[in-house]
């Protein structure tokens, strides 16, 4: 018994075929290329409100893995009718009340209204480093604005748990990850600057992973995904693992291995060519935002 649930805590839930060929969004009009903008900016500002509210990766991670999932399949949301601002800051409530650092609604509330105010860097970025003074009084949520944006967090976070049939277990691979670097001999107890750097692209693939377009993290288990990450790092920091098909080891195939690598590793230029489609334009984050561009798009 203590083994077999040892095993089960290594697994998530995936996506099925029926879930990846369509979504609700997309029944509703809403095109593929838009919906993948709009999850990425999501993922991007559940990370950024998670950062800003100290919680450690390990739960904002999970909380934009939940995000994801209610927004996938003819079953799940649609961004045409659940603004995405919402469900991210209800995911990352959620996640975080059941975690050793839960949040309070008012804390969560505020970090957002802070991030999705005009005046913030989040939505509109200075590339050229010169900071700009904030307007305290644009992100000031006045104590009507919270008791109406708190019943609709609890909300959303009621409606997300119905969505996903109160599956909301999310195993991530970072900490597997890392056992895999020690048990390849890469890591050892005293690191060195190779194995150092080794460790941090590991988790950084593993950290964009969760915005990519792929789903990587809803359509393949922890160990693939800690596998790839593994590999892909080592290539690029000049460390040669094993000579063998070490990943053989850890139960993953060469195809998997493959795609799962060819999509982290495409992660920078997709997300580049994401700051080159939108430019000064915001990308949509609430059902309004969206209905504005998807009328932008038909005039053009």
């Amino acid at each position: 018994m203590a083994v077999g649930a040892h095993l089960i805590t290594l697994s998530n839930p995936l996506a099925t075929p029926d879930q990846l060929s369509t979504s609700s969004s997309q029944l509703d009009g809403l095109s593929s290329d838009l919906e993948n903008s709009i999850r990425y900016i999501g993922a991007l500002l559940t990370q950024a409100a998670g950062i800003l509210l100290r919680l450690p990766q390990e739960i904002i991670a999970q909380a934009i893995v939940i995000f994801t999932r209610f927004y996938v399949g003819p079953e799940g949301d649609s961004f045409r009718v659940r603004s995405a601002k919402d469900v991210s800051a209800a995911a990352l409530y959620m996640t975080a009340k059941i975690s050793f650092q839960p949040q309070s609604t008012r804390s969560v509330l505020n970090v957002y209204a802070y991030l999705l105010s005009s005046k913030t860097h989040f939505l509109d970025p200075h590339p050229d480093g010169v900071s700009k003074e904030v307007d305290r009084g644009a992100y000031y949520l006045t104590e009507s604005d919270y008791i109406s944006q708190r019943s609709k967090l609890l909300s959303t976070e009621s409606l997300i748990l119905r969505t996903l049939s109160f599956t909301t277990r999310v195993s991530l691979p970072h900490h597997l990850a890392l056992t895999y670097l020690q048990t390849l001999g890469t890591l050892p107890s005293a690191p060195t600057d190779s194995s150092k750097s080794l460790a941090r692209r590991t988790l950084a693939h593993l950290n964009t992973a969760l915005l990519s377009p792929q789903l990587l993290y809803l359509t393949h288990q922890p160990p693939a995904l800690a596998v790839a990450a593994v590999y892909l790092a080592a290539r690029e920091v000049g460390i040669k693992l094993v000579n063998r098909d070490w990943w053989e080891v850890f139960d993953i195939d060469r195809e998997e291995l493959g795609f799962l690598v060819v999509g982290m590793g495409s992660m920078a230029g997709w997300v580049e060519d994401e700051r080159m489609k939108w430019g000064e334009r915001r990308c949509p984050l609430t059902v309004e935002e969206v209905e504005v561009e998807v009328e932008r798009r038909k005039a053009v």
